[in-house]
């Protein structure tokens, strides 16, 4: 049997959008490289005009680069599990899937299931929260997990030890495997919902919001993330790049969400806001 592979070059920023609107298209098994991700469909079974329609649209606020060819079928989960590596962050928690064998114990354990049909985000940015988050106290605290992806973060509160975690991602994906991870956790205070804060009635004010996502929904949601928070409480950001800091903190500024730290790892930065008042 023979597939057709459509090799994606862009701005990591749109990776998962990207695969969500070429899913649409009927591409179903997603793998991410380098420089983007690849896709695949069995020969031909795929709506060509919307991929086209996918590539037009995006093309026009990106650079975008498509490249189809056929390829015979493999064992998609062994070339899969090749590429996947599990993540270390500051010689305290290991992110890791049930298929890595991990000799050394850590503070931390986080063990997820992740999906070929899944982004799993950037390492640099899933480093930098976890890392951020190994500085906050989350001792019976109230989490907002905002763009949860695979619910890694909400896993870190919950093991820090907060009291409640509420999640949520506008992406079916994101809701079906976050859940899988909550599940293989054994996190009992998390709770994860699918769509747009703004759209989700979600009631009362939290300790710590988390937000990993990128730098045009954190400018736009900012001042949502402030209406949630207690009076002291922590913002943490990242999902963008160290030339976006001062973006950031100007529009956080506007609504007295003050800097308490920043970090960055090679392009990528993170963000620790205190709500003034």
């Amino acid at each position: 049997m023979y597939y057709t592979r459509l090799q994606v070059i862009c701005d990591p920023d749109f990776s998962e959008i990207l695969m969500a609107e070429i899913a649409e298209a009927g591409f179903d098994t997603f793998m991410e490289t380098e420089k983007g991700f690849e896709a695949y469909v069995e020969l031909e079974n795929y709506d060509k005009e919307r991929l086209l329609e996918v590539k037009e649209r995006y093309g026009r606020q990106f650079p975008l680069v498509f490249y189809q060819d056929r390829i015979e079928k493999q064992n998609w989960n062994e070339e899969w599990e090749k590429s996947y590596q599990p993540i270390f962050v500051e010689d305290q928690c290991v992110i890791r899937a049930e298929f890595h064998k991990i000799e050394k114990e850590y503070p931390y354990v986080i063990t997820i299931t992740p999906k070929m049909s899944f982004g799993t985000g950037h390492h640099q940015t899933t480093y930098l929260m976890v890392k951020g988050q190994l500085t906050i106290d989350h001792q019976h605290k109230r989490v907002m997990d905002a763009g949860c992806g695979t619910a890694i973060l909400s896993i870190m509160a919950s093991k820090r030890g907060a009291k409640e975690v509420v999640a949520f991602d506008i992406d079916e994906w994101s809701v079906i495997n976050g859940n899988e991870n909550i599940e293989v956790n054994q996190c009992t205070n998390i709770s994860l919902q699918q769509g747009k804060l703004q759209q989700l009635d979600i009631t009362g004010t939290f300790d710590i919001i988390l937000a990993n996502i990128n730098k045009n929904v954190l400018l736009d949601e900012i001042k949502l993330y402030q209406q949630y928070l207690v009076p002291g409480g922590l913002l943490l950001l990242s999902g963008f790049y160290t030339h976006d800091i001062a973006d950031l903190l100007n529009e956080g500024a506007k609504f007295s969400l003050q800097e308490v730290q920043r970090d960055e790892r090679e392009t990528w930065a993170s963000l620790l806001l205190r709500k003034t008042y």
